[in-house]
């Protein structure tokens, strides 16, 4: 018994130390593209600012794209942090604003950099690159639903899903550019656009049951 704990103790140590390594590989990367831009960074530079051996990276990350996606991963973990105590008692476009904002929050600290990271993802050499992209997309825009507590099915659910991608594409082009206070203007264009989606919906289907209450996928 007690070998067995001390074995345990040593795998948790062990998984505790490689996750620590990781993020520091993360936040290296941030702290040298900030100094150089992403394009410019290399992850010999990286090894040699944590003092650790090139292909102890590479156990971590297969290359700088898979470094971006733990960067992401930071944000889409903050979408999914439980929320407010009251936070199934509020409109459906105010939960949306809180989890999407909670994203770009995450990531405003390096939103240059950041915005580097895409364009690197979507270089002509890089087609590779391109699907991933894709499906990133689409999953945080269902973590996103899940986040925001939206039940919708059928074809309500599909309208939501096009319109909510169509959004989140709008207002990450609008926080790239954003450089006021707390991220003022995305957050006002944020709001803006939820609003006027939050009457087309209404106009369109009526207003959704609280969270949890099923939505006939038929209606209207």
């Amino acid at each position: 018994m007690a070998e067995r704990k001390a074995k345990k103790s040593k795998s948790t140590k062990r998984r505790g130390a490689e996750a620590a390594l990781e993020r520091r590989i993360v936040d290296a990367a941030l702290d040298l593209a900030e100094e150089a831009g992403w394009e410019a960074l290399r992850l010999r530079r990286v090894a040699g600012r944590l003092g650790v051996p090139l292909d102890e990276v590479l156990e971590h990350y297969r290359d700088l794209d898979a470094v971006a996606d733990a960067w992401f991963r930071r944000a889409w973990a903050a979408m999914l942090a439980p929320p407010p105590a009251d936070f199934a008692t509020r409109p459906a476009r105010e939960r949306l604003h809180l989890m999407t904002m909670r994203w770009f929050d995450t990531l405003a600290p390096h939103r240059v950099v950041t915005g580097q990271m895409l364009a690197a993802k979507l270089y002509p050499s890089h087609p590779h690159h391109w699907m991933p992209l894709v499906f990133n997309l689409s999953r945080s825009i269902h973590w996103l639903r899940e986040a925001a507590l939206l039940d919708a099915t059928g074809r309500r659910r599909q309208i939501e899903e096009v319109g909510l991608t169509a959004l989140f594409l709008a207002t990450l082009t609008c926080w790239l550019r954003d450089d006021t206070p707390d991220q003022t203007r995305t957050r006002k264009f944020l709001q803006r656009r939820l609003d006027d989606a939050d009457r087309l919906m209404v106009r369109a289907w009526g207003r959704a049951p609280p969270p949890g209450i099923p939505i006939d996928p038929d209606l209207p």
